[in-house]
């Protein structure tokens, strides 16, 4: 007998009932906040030990939010659901900046991020933009890990058809394209276990050789790993859309090769520049 992980965990917490109105806790948007809190924690510590006032934090945590969230959203409709933006253009703009947000695509939310530290950083002459992404860097990967949890609570986002004894199955799939319900490759767990490595190896780095590493560096390292396994999981994903069935490479392989490509090149820019501490 194959062994598996039933998986059936409600993705609701709790109901709350105000005013006549029903409104669910998820455990996604549990852990979306508790991502943001926990990193911003810890890039309060590194900030501390940085000599960096520490009111930048909330003021980078805002920038950081509103990237990720508008980055997030309008990518989704920009790679996977584009026809929108020209079916229904108060729909989608509307529902950019209202919950609950059902549809959020990673790279446009990096994208967003990067749009944000950038407008931050010139806020700050005292903060470069690597050096504020450096930063960055360290703590992303925490708020991914929990994000990847989140959507391992919604039963979303998960691998095809494994014989793997960790395989689960997700008791609450309804896609017809996805049943009857088989042992499947957890790759929330993947990519969490990716993003808690990086964060180690990131936050060692800055701990131990900041001083003698160029600056961009960490977030060259950030872009390589986290978009090269994202790139060799999704051979494992399904694909998110139908269109993406026809596909050599799905489209979160293809919006990863640019992240490859970005943090290469950072990499070898800044290393041959004079150090920068």
């Amino acid at each position: 007998m194959n062994a598996y992980i039933a998986w059936n965990v409600k993705p609701e917490i709790f109901t709350l009932y105000i005013a006549g109105y029903e409104l669910p806790v998820r455990w996604y948007g549990v852990l979306f906040a508790c991502g943001f809190l926990v990193a911003q924690q810890i890039l309060s510590y590194i900030y501390r030990k940085d000599l960096k006032p520490s009111r930048d934090i909330d003021t980078i945590t805002l920038y950081a939010i509103a990237g990720t969230v508008l980055g997030a959203r309008l990518g989704h409709y920009i790679f996977y659901e584009w026809e929108l933006l020209f079916d229904e253009p108060g729909t989608w703009l509307i529902s950019l900046i209202t919950p609950p947000f059902s549809g959020l695509a990673s790279h446009g939310a990096g994208v967003g991020i990067f749009i944000a530290l950038y407008l931050y950083s010139r806020t700050k002459a005292d903060q470069p933009f690597l050096w504020v992404t450096d930063r960055v860097a360290i703590v992303a990967p925490i708020s991914g890990a929990f994000i990847r949890l989140g959507n391992l609570m919604n039963s979303e986002i998960y691998g095809g058809e494994t014989s793997l004894p960790w395989g689960f199955i997700f008791e609450r799939e309804t896609d017809p394209a996805l049943l009857p319900l088989a042992p499947r490759h957890p790759t929330q767990l993947y990519e969490i276990l990716v993003c808690v490595v990086l964060f180690a190896f990131t936050f060692y780095l800055w701990k131990t050789k900041r001083s003698e590493i160029p600056m961009g560096t960490i977030t060259a390292i950030f872009l390589i790993v986290l978009f090269t396994s994202r790139f060799i999981i999704e051979f494992i994903k399904n694909n998110q859309s139908g269109f993406e069935n026809n596909m050599a490479l799905n489209m979160g392989q293809l919006l990863s090769i640019p992240g490859i490509v970005m943090g290469i090149v950072i990499l070898v820019i800044m290393n041959r520049k004079p150090k920068e501490l």
